[in-house]
């Protein structure tokens, strides 16, 4: 589906470096731009212990892992 948008001239200066720097198309740029802040903006279930992400920046399972892990005693 086709969607007009204004941009500013030093996001479009951006983009072209970007498009330059990845070898992909502006539209994709976009598209996954667009993608990235569905999944952020999107209300997820609450979760419960250690994957709970409520009450923190990432919720990405192998760093908390990770973290979890270096707390233990060798």
């Amino acid at each position: 589906m086709r969607t007009i948008i204004d941009l500013p001239e030093a996001q479009l200066v951006a983009l072209r470096l970007l498009e330059v720097r990845k070898n992909v198309s502006r539209a994709e740029l976009i598209r996954q731009a667009v993608a990235q802040y569905v999944i952020r903006n999107i209300e997820t279930p609450e979760a419960f212990g250690a994957w709970n992400t409520k009450n923190r920046k990432s919720a990405d399972a192998v760093t908390t892992q990770q973290k979890l892990r270096a707390e233990w005693d060798r």
